[in-house]
Formats: structure tokens, sequence, C-alpha cells
């Protein structure tokens, strides 16, 4: 627990999402306090009710598209949809989010001289040719595709990042997310794990696009938060912190039909598995190099799949059975 002269007062945009409400656990655990800023288009009050009443907790309805004018230490920019179903039901806005979102946090920061993380993601690298993928590779991004509203939006908000740090020496922290799971997650976001979860437990056919082969790399969302911290704490000792893009993800791989084997025999459910086209551009394989992670944050996932997966199966067991509401 920090005392009161190390005390941070952070703001978390996205706070009320799957990835911003565990940070948020985490930042006021240590003893900071948070501001937690949400327009509730994917987030849910439903992720940070147990911080109702909390003393050093702030909840603010805002979308980022807009200023916001605050006074805080420290910005974690995590506000965006992440999930195709949400970030493609108004592509227009995704691409804001990220946009317009990055230059309102980035004169935020720049304005109070204060330290700002940018969730970017994995999907800046499109459907690699390069496997696994390193900070240094480019990418293979359709820009003109379904998906492009967020993964060319995440793009050049890293470039606005990396433009406010050359030309303003701005204090910057980008992270490239790879898939994340665990509890919270969005029963109805379309992501693989959530939809494979729900699907078992509905005791409905598992849906698997393509012939299943298509590989992922999954990290539990605590490993995650943990690589988020150590990232924004390098420089607190006055020297130079690294600013990035560093990979942050489990480097373990698995094909979409080992994931959707391991959920059925970790609910038990008779479900079956049924297939369907591969989505437009969805990348065939996706595995992060965290060498840099390791040398510069001194960090690696320590969850297992089958152990994440038990927690977040019985998450999504209490919350379909109403025993999260």
């Amino acid at each position: 627990m920090r005392n009161y002269d190390d005390r941070k007062r952070v703001l978390v945009t996205g706070g009320a999402g799957f990835l911003g409400s565990h940070l948020i656990d985490r930042l006021l655990e240590r003893g900071d306090e948070v501001v937690c800023a949400d327009n509730l288009f994917t987030g849910t009050k439903r992720n940070i009710d147990h911080l109702h009443g909390h003393p050093r907790f702030e909840f603010l309805r805002h979308d980022i598209t807009f200023p916001l004018y605050i006074e805080v230490d420290q910005i974690y920019n995590l506000a965006c949809p992440a999930s195709p179903i949400h970030y493609q039901h108004d592509p227009v806005q995704t691409t804001k989010t990220s946009v317009h979102g990055a230059i309102n946090m980035l004169g935020l920061a720049k304005r109070l001289k204060v330290r700002i993380f940018q969730a970017s993601t994995s999907e800046v690298y499109g459907d690699p040719s390069v496997h696994p993928q390193t900070e240094g590779y480019w990418g293979n991004v359709n820009p003109v595709g379904l998906r492009s509203c967020y993964d060319e939006g995440k793009r050049c908000a890293e470039t606005l990042f990396f433009d406010y740090h050359r030309q303003h020496g701005l204090d910057i922290r980008v992270a490239r997310i790879f898939n994340t799971y665990g509890p919270r997650m969005h029963p109805n976001d379309g992501r693989v794990v959530s939809n494979f979860i729900v699907q078992a437990l509905r005791g409905e056919d598992i849906t698997l696009y393509g012939d299943g082969r298509q590989t992922r790399s999954f990290c539990y969302v605590d490993d995650l938060v943990e690589g988020f911290l150590r990232f924004m704490d390098l420089g607190d000792d006055h020297r130079p912190g690294f600013t990035g893009p560093i990979n942050l993800g489990n480097p373990g791989e698995f094909t979409i039909r080992e994931l959707a084997e391991k959920v059925l025999d970790i609910t038990g459910s008779r479900s079956r598995l049924v297939f369907r086209p591969l989505p437009a551009d969805d990348p065939m394989q996706r595995r992060p190099d965290i060498s840099l992670a390791r040398e510069h944050l001194d960090w690696q996932p320590t969850v297992a799949l089958d152990e994440g997966l038990r927690r977040t199966v019985a998450y999504f067991d209490a919350l379909l059975s109403g025993r999260n509401n």
C-alpha cells in the first residue's frame, strides 16, 4: 500500500470495461486514487459496482471523443470497443474513439505534464506474415476492410502518441495487447473465449469459424494488468522510461479447436462443435514475441490456460445463473 506522499491520482478511460475494471482494482489496492471515465457503450456499471462508496474511487460518465478537463497524475487510455461485434456496430465512432480520443487524452497529458499509457492491440499486425510477431514488424492490415476501423484507428493512435513524444517530449507508454480473457468479459462480445464458454454453459452448439486450425495466444487478465503496472512504473526513479511499443500477451499458442475442447472439458458440456465460414480479414495466426517485456519489465505470464479458463467459467456460470447480478 502506498503512503500518502506516494499516492497518485490516476485517470482510467474505459474503466468500466473488462480490462479497465481489473486495472482499477489493482490501482486502488496499492493505494492510488482513481477516476474512471467511461461512456458505458461496452463497459458496464456491474464491473465497478463493488467500488461504490470507495473513498478513493470516482466515476465519470464521459465519451473521450470530447475533451475532458480534470487534474490527475497519470492517464491510462483504455477506451475503445475491442470486439468485432462492438467495434463494427458503429465503425465511424470506433475510429473517432481511437483517433479523437487519443488527441484529447494526449492534449490532457501535455497540459498536465503527466505520463500516459495507450492500450494498443495486436490487431496492428493484421494477418501477420511474420510469426511470432515482434514489435519491429510493421504489419499486414487491410486499410479498407470491415476490421479497419479498429486496426487502423489503433495504428493512427500509436502514430499520435509517438509524435507527441517526439514533438512535445511527452512521457508515453504504448502496449500492444494480445488476446486476453477472464472474469468480467462481456457475455455477448463475440470474442472466442466468452463465446465458447457461454455456448457451452447454455448447451448450445459451439461455433468455430474456418476449420478451427487458426491459432491464438490467450493471456489471463491478472497477468496482463501486472504488465500494465510494471510498464507505467518504469521511470519513477527519474530515469527515462521505455516508451514501447511493447507486446503484452501469453506466448503459448493454441488452435481454436483446442480451446473449444478445453472449454467442453472444464464445463462438462455436451455441446457440439459446428463450423462456419471464416470472417473477412480474420488472422490465421497470432502469437506475441515478449522478449522486450521480459527484458524491460521482467514480466511474463504465470497463469496457465486451463487454470484461467476454470476461473472464467466460474464467473460466467455465476453470471448466467444470476448470482453475479
